[in-house]
């Protein structure tokens, strides 16, 4: 199903699926075989946010799921009736249960499992399963640089060009990025 008011984001795959009360704002993309449902309650997912290859989001019965900008949610995760804030990388695999929320700028590793209603505050590295906190560390730069570099990449398959990584002027483009990056985060911590 193609969404009719998702005009904004970078790519949709064609064989993304969404159902139900979706909000998928600018910069954002679907990727191949991601699936989103919202029977009940709603999803709204942020800008220049990645929903990549095989990932499922699914509502809560009492809880929707809000993405914040800047995400990555890696191959085969699932999201499922959860909270994650701003700058967040979700690892592939990770399962995120009922009523957890994440804080911003926090890693989720791939395979972690969050039991229901799990809270990780900001600035945190997850792992494991059952999940708990392995470190303490704001990676604002690095996941948000993933985000940007997933949107360029979004705008390349939009057109058709698979290998934007490998194009010099995107290598270039990442090293300025990454370097704006580094520069706003002297200037916010």
């Amino acid at each position: 199903m193609s969404p009719k008011n998702f005009e904004n984001i970078a790519f949709q795959h064609p064989t993304a699926l969404v159902y139900g009360q979706v909000t998928i704002e600018e910069g954002s993309s679907l990727w191949a075989y991601s699936v989103i449902r919202s029977e009940i309650n709603e999803v709204r997912i942020g800008k220049y946010t990645n929903i990549q290859d095989f990932v499922m989001i699914h509502v809560g019965d009492k809880t929707p799921v809000v993405i914040g900008d800047y995400c990555s949610i890696a191959h085969r995760a699932v999201i499922h009736g959860a909270s994650i804030g701003n700058n967040c990388l979700i690892g592939i695999g990770a399962i995120i249960m009922d009523g957890c929320q994440i804080g911003d700028n926090s890693i989720i590793s791939a395979g972690a499992y969050l039991p229901a209603k799990t809270i990780i505050p900001k600035n945190s590295i997850v792992s494991g399963n059952p999940a708990s906190i392995t470190k303490e560390r704001n990676n604002y730069v690095a996941n948000r640089f993933n985000a940007m570099m997933y949107y360029t990449n979004a705008q390349h398959y939009a057109k058709g060009e698979y290998r934007a990584w490998s194009d010099p002027q995107v290598q270039q483009l990442a090293r300025a990025t990454l370097a704006k990056l580094l520069d706003e985060r002297t200037r916010i911590t």
